[in-house]
């Protein structure tokens, strides 16, 4: 796996975003990471894609390299980061990627400067409702009735939140690793090597309660008529963070200029349980989208 450096570039509000580039063609692509992750977990989509486009892919506020002066609440303010990360690289015209979390900051992009967004690539991605999570029972299972309303709700939430804050908090890469085996490498997983660079930048993660709530609140339905640019769904069907069926009503929900493009044998990570198959589909959507 080929490494890129990293480059930081400082925004207006005070905030250093951390990225890497890889590339020079003519159509810029930005590769936008998902929650307990960062731009390292692109970095195989950045060698496939170098020869043939300009491939941005950042650290959000609060992951990998970049700040965390200030928290959040909302999605929309990491898009707007990433908004003044193009102005300030000069970045016109591109096409977002959002993994997972990711996908719900491309959308805030893409419904705040639709003329600059080329096209929209929503990957595993939280839907445009938002990712809802429960009160826990003595049994810690999820009460469907009694959804989670503040930060301090998401912040004492003893199953999705509170073990992986103490596990980043003390530098524990075993119990980080074991989430993601369970859950998103659970089909597959990268060779150790890799692996263990994933983790670098997992372990860097300081925003996880602001995150957990951003997508908790977060609902774009209202402004979905605002992008106007190709769309593409891409999720695999064996997803165990955002199920399938939310990848289908988010295609619903953004209408007829959205494509489908299901992964049988894939999970949330459809970049790692079937490279061959999710490069060949991604370059496909590019071409289009050029």
């Amino acid at each position: 796996m080929k490494l890129y450096e990293i480059r930081k570039v400082n925004l207006p509000n005070r905030e250093t975003l951390a990225y890497r580039k890889a590339g020079s063609g003519d159509k810029t692509v930005l590769l936008i990471h998902g929650n307990m992750s960062s731009s390292l977990h692109w970095l195989p989509a950045m060698e496939r894609l170098e020869s043939g486009f300009t491939v941005y892919a950042p650290d959000l506020r609060g992951f990998g390299d970049s700040t965390y002066t200030t928290g959040f609440d909302s999605l929309a303010e990491l898009s707007r980061d990433l908004e003044m990360f193009a102005d300030a690289l000069g970045i016109g015209g591109c096409v977002l990627c959002g993994w997972s979390t990711g996908g719900g900051v491309a959308m805030e992009f893409a419904a705040a400067r639709p003329v600059q967004t080329d096209g929209l690539i929503l990957l595993d991605s939280v839907p445009p409702t938002g990712y809802p999570m429960f009160k826990k029972g003595p049994d810690l299972k999820a009460i469907l009735t009694e959804p989670l309303k503040t930060k301090e709700d998401v912040a004492n939430d003893p199953v999705q939140v509170l073990p992986a804050v103490n596990a980043l908090k003390a530098g524990d890469r075993a119990v980080m690793k074991s989430f993601w085996d369970f859950s998103i490498y659970n089909l597959k997983k990268p060779p150790d090597e890799e692996y263990e660079i994933y983790l670098d930048g997992i372990m860097k993660q300081r925003n996880l309660v602001d995150v957990d709530y951003a997508l908790l609140t977060f609902n774009i339905t209202d402004r979905l008529p605002l992008i106007n640019c190709p769309v593409a769904v891409m999720h695999g069907e064996k997803d165990m963070v955002v199920p399938y069926a939310w990848g289908l009503e988010t295609h619903r929900l953004f209408g007829r200029h959205a494509k489908l493009i299901s992964f049988a044998d894939a999970g949330h990570s459809p970049i790692t349980d079937v490279p061959d198959e999710f490069f060949e589909a991604l370059e496909d959507i590019l071409r289009q989208m050029k």
